[in-house]
C-alpha cells in the first residue's frame, strides 16, 4: 500500500511538471551562412534529435509578447525576455524568439504580457521569412 501511495504521488508530480522549451531551444546550435538574396551573411540552425523528435507535436510555453508581426495578421511572436532583452532589441539570440500562428485570430496585447500558448512545434531550418522556431494551430491558454 505505501508503495502505490508513492508511485501514484510521483506520477501526480510528474504530470504537474512543466517542460521549459526555451531550454530545449537553446540546445539548438547555429551557424553563419551567406544568404545571398540579401547579401549577408544569417544564423542557420542545426536542431538536437531531441528537439528534432518534438516536431509536429503540441507543447506548452510561456513567453513575453513582442510587437514584430504586421498589423491583421493571425500570428505574433514570443519571447523568452520581455523586449528591452528580446532577439530584436536586446542582443538575445534566435533560440530566444518563437512564431505563434493562431488557429483563429488572436485577441490584442500589449507588448511584454507574459501569455501560454499550446501549438505544434514546427523547426524552420532554411525559410528566412519565419523564424526558427513555429507554433501552429495555437490557441492562448492564459494571458
Amino acid at each position: 500500500m505505501i508503495v502505490w501511495a508513492c508511485v501514484a504521488a510521483c506520477s501526480v508530480s510528474f504530470a504537474q511538471t512543466k517542460k521549459d522549451f526555451w531550454t530545449e531551444f537553446a540546445k539548438t546550435k547555429f551557424e553563419p551562412k551567406y544568404y545571398e538574396k540579401l547579401g549577408e551573411y544569417l544564423f542557420y540552425p542545426t536542431f538536437p534529435a531531441e528537439l528534432k523528435a518534438l516536431e509536429g507535436k503540441e507543447i506548452t510555453m510561456e513567453g513575453f509578447y513582442v510587437p514584430f508581426s504586421p498589423e491583421g495578421e493571425t500570428y505574433i511572436i514570443i519571447s523568452k525576455y520581455p523586449m528591452s532583452q528580446c532577439f530584436f532589441c536586446g542582443g538575445a539570440g534566435p533560440e530566444s524568439i518563437a512564431e505563434v500562428n493562431f488557429a483563429k485570430p488572436p485577441s490584442k496585447f500589449q507588448v511584454d504580457d507574459l501569455i501560454t500558448i499550446k501549438g505544434k512545434l514546427r523547426l524552420n531550418t532554411d525559410n528566412m521569412d519565419h523564424v526558427n522556431f513555429i507554433l501552429d494551430q495555437a490557441l492562448l491558454v492564459s494571458k
